[in-house]
């Protein structure tokens, strides 16, 4: 077990804050199994990236990728919101889902500005607070300080901070905290293997709780982050929340061991474990969606004329896997005759299904492509 001094219970007055330690400094490895399921872990992830090479239209199916991360992680924080609503429109939404709809689609929102502001900013407190304006705006979350760091107290668990599980540190040391995981994210002069990194990083940010809300999901969210800003991934397709959101318990429990008793090295298997499923999981996606997408075009090639056409709504459906009548000739640029006629013949071939029952307001669902991401 890799034992390591945490920090410190401080008391502040009826209540004992925890203060981390700095996680800016040399760093051993010496557990060979650990160095076992790290080595495993970085052979999945070399097998995804591979995917970002060989597959030419990837960019395709990345918005799936984050849609599901979307869903998944905003689940563990109690967010009722499936794959397929992620992609309707908010009038569509019982009115009752609105709320978590709207903080999926900050979610994804959030990812895709983080990765374009990795062409312009390095993995630092600043994109954190980026993305954590884009997660909050708007949302239940708006009056919590988006995008800025926390100014006052919070905690973890419990009704109140008398019956919390666990409290973070004051606030005028998170200024100097995320100082230091961002010095650690960067520094190359001590050497320490990226994954356990990340997961050293992902552990400290969760303990030192910078943010008044929406902690969990930019925790999570900086993992993908971190693996792309590093070159690990040359595309953001692997995303820990499914896994996290299966093991919840072991989740929350493993972080908690870190803090109370210092064990590293049972969070840090946890997590590569994480890792080499969910590279596993990705690579059998990405198989799937290559024979299905051949099983597709084969039967497109039977629509003589129309194949064209047809071709242009699957290029959208490989986005958006959802697609509403009324909306074809925006997105096809043909005439509404026309594009409701192509989804009825795309219908009678099996590769759409409408699931409405109904004359008009139709919804056709890209069905066998979503049972991957579910």
């Amino acid at each position: 077990m890799q034992l390591f001094e945490p920090g410190l219970f401080i008391n502040q007055n009826y209540y004992k804050s925890f203060q981390p330690n700095f996680i800016n400094r040399g760093w051993n490895l010496n557990d060979i199994e650990l160095i076992n399921l790290l080595s495993k872990a970085d052979r999945q992830l070399g097998r995804l990236d591979m995917y970002s090479e060989y597959i030419p239209n990837i960019d395709l199916f990345i918005s799936m990728h984050i849609a599901k991360e979307a869903t998944q992680s905003s689940k563990i924080e109690g967010t009722q919101t499936n794959v397929e609503e992620a992609f309707l429109e908010r009038s569509e939404i019982a009115e009752g889902r609105r709320s978590d709809w709207e903080e999926v689609q900050n979610y994804i929102e959030a990812m895709n500005t983080a990765i374009e502001l990795l062409d312009t900013l390095p993995f630092s407190s600043r994109l954190i607070r980026e993305t954590h304006k884009v997660l909050l705006q708007g949302v239940r979350g708006e009056h919590k300080q988006p995008g800025e760091f926390r100014s006052s107290q919070n905690w973890i668990g419990g009704a109140s901070i008398n019956d919390a599980a666990f409290i973070p540190p004051v606030y005028t040391l998170i200024p100097e905290l995320m100082s230091d995981i961002e010095k650690f994210a960067n520094d190359e002069l001590n050497y320490y293997p990226d994954l356990l990194k990340i997961a050293l990083i992902h552990y400290q940010f969760e303990t030192i709780h910078p943010f008044l809300d929406g902690n969990g999901r930019v925790g999570r969210l900086m993992i993908t982050l971190y693996l792309v800003s590093k070159g690990i991934l040359k595309k953001p397709i692997l995303y820990l929340s499914d896994f996290l959101e299966r093991n919840r318990r072991l989740y929350y429990d493993n972080l908690m061991d870190v803090r109370l008793k210092g064990d590293l090295t049972k969070w840090f298997k946890f997590f590569l474990v994480g890792i080499i499923e969910t590279a596993k999981s990705g690579i059998t996606t990405f198989d799937g969606i290559l024979q299905l997408q051949k099983q597709i075009d084969a039967k497109i090639q039977t629509m003589g004329s129309r194949a064209g056409n047809a071709q242009k709504i699957m290029l959208y459906l490989y986005q958006r896997p959802v697609i509403q009548a009324h909306l074809i000739s925006n997105v096809t640029g043909m005439s509404s005759a026309t594009g409701y006629k192509l989804l009825a013949d795309l219908e009678s071939l099996g590769i759409l299904q409408e699931v409405t029952g109904a004359q008009r307001g139709k919804l056709y669902v890209f069905k066998d492509y979503l049972d991957y991401f579910n």
